[in-house]
């Protein structure tokens, strides 16, 4: 198959166009710096002439609702009309357990909105994955004050960007499923545990102070685990966090 992935060069599209690539589809990595702009519409039509399936790994430059509710909705519009064209016949999009579920939050209003504009294409699957790994620490970065790290005791379920490529992988590979799988890492965390396990493994001077109002997450509900229903990966935090 022609596989062509949109934000193909950055930290999960890079780990999905290899992944592809060693299971022989011929896959394009689509970004700006390949020539390849969703929200203009340039590169688009030629990026997707005989594609089969397009993934979408993409993800707003800027978190503020507003700026990521254009950036979403712009670039999930120009994309279907470019597979329409196309004749694309499966889209994979990426997306976030519990983002319908936290409606004060914009840029979770955002990625709901490039859910909903998915549904209106062409046959799809969504995957929605916990929180990576990798963003515990620039989380971690933008909590600190001085020598603490001020963080909520937010429960999440964190995963390996490589299970989530993986598992995005496995999807543009299948039929669609008109529907949501959701991914989830091996074991429920709190976010200020998290910090704990990660300064365990990497001293560096500072601590953790439990803050409830703190950081990215303060206030946030607690659905960001995922339920029974959710794939469960097997990269634990401590291994993961061992080998990086």
């Amino acid at each position: 198959m022609k596989i062509v992935v949109i934000g193909g060069t950055g930290l999960v599209g890079s780990q999905v166009v290899a992944l592809l690539r060693e299971r022989g589809h011929e896959t394009v990595a689509a970004s700006p710096s390949t020539g390849v702009d969703t929200l203009t519409g340039e590169g688009l039509v030629p990026a997707l002439k005989g594609a089969d399936v397009v993934v979408d790994v993409s993800n707003s430059p800027s978190f503020e609702g507003g700026a990521a509710l254009d950036f979403f909705t712009r670039a999930a519009r120009n994309v279907a009309e470019a597979e329409r064209a196309a004749g694309v016949r499966h889209h994979v999009a990426l997306s976030i357990v519990g983002v319908d579920q936290v409606p004060d939050y914009g840029y979770y209003r955002a990625k709901v909105a490039q859910e909903e504009a998915v549904r209106g294409g062409v046959p799809y699957s969504i995957v929605r994955a916990t929180q990576f790994f990798e963003f515990v620490a620039p989380v971690m970065d933008m909590s600190t004050q001085g020598g603490e790290v001020r963080l909520p005791s937010l429960p999440l379920r964190p995963i390996a960007s490589a299970d989530v490529a993986a598992a995005v992988a496995d999807a543009a590979q299948g039929a669609p499923s008109n529907g949501v799988r959701d991914v989830a890492g091996p074991e429920v965390h709190r976010l200020d545990r998290l910090g704990e396990i990660t300064l365990a493994a990497k001293p560096d001077g500072r601590s953790v102070v439990t803050d409830e109002g703190a950081g990215l997450f303060a206030g946030f509900p607690d659905v960001l685990t995922g339920d029974g229903t959710a794939h469960t990966a097997a990269t634990r935090y401590e291994d993961w966090l061992a080998r990086h």
